[in-house]
């Protein structure tokens, strides 16, 4: 089993490698807007997890996922021998593409954010002009005690 910075120093290349063969040597027109955000490996340098996402032609279309994931699946051999090469590891380890949630997540994020501040100003809206229920300072001011002398 390999120390986990050794693992994590693999990873790392391992996703260099693989984003740059998807973009000078893989010529496939369905790749064109993969981009690969992360990688993963097992302790034992087995097997890496590749996490990419599908960038939208532009902001009207939507990203073509099953498209990218059997691209990614029939170069999956070109891209094992890539990173075979540019590791020089004993055993190159076999490859898995996984989409990855995060852009979807960000968005989902995106949007409770900006209905969190629709209700905010909405609150802020009903507030002008509000007074309060009850004493205007509803604190109680502590009693003063008399002096013995008194």
């Amino acid at each position: 089993m390999a120390d986990q910075a050794r693992a994590r120093r693999l990873a790392k290349r391992i996703a260099q490698i693989v984003a740059s063969a998807l973009e000078h040597e893989v010529k496939d027109p369905r790749l064109g807007n993969v981009t690969v955000t992360d990688a993963k490996i097992t302790g034992d340098l087995r097997d890496a997890t590749v996490y990419y996402t599908v960038l939208g032609e532009n902001l009207d279309s939507a990203p073509d996922f099953a498209g990218a994931a059997a691209a990614l699946e029939s170069a999956r051999g070109v891209l094992r021998t890539k990173v075979g090469q540019g590791t020089g590891v004993r055993y190159t380890p076999t490859l898995t593409f996984v989409p990855d949630n995060v852009p979807a997540d960000a968005r989902h994020i995106d949007e409770l954010l900006a209905r969190a501040r629709e209700a905010d100003a909405e609150v802020a809206r009903q507030a002008t002009g509000a007074k309060p229920a009850g004493d205007a300072d509803p604190y109680r001011v502590p009693r003063e005690e008399k002096a013995e002398d008194e």
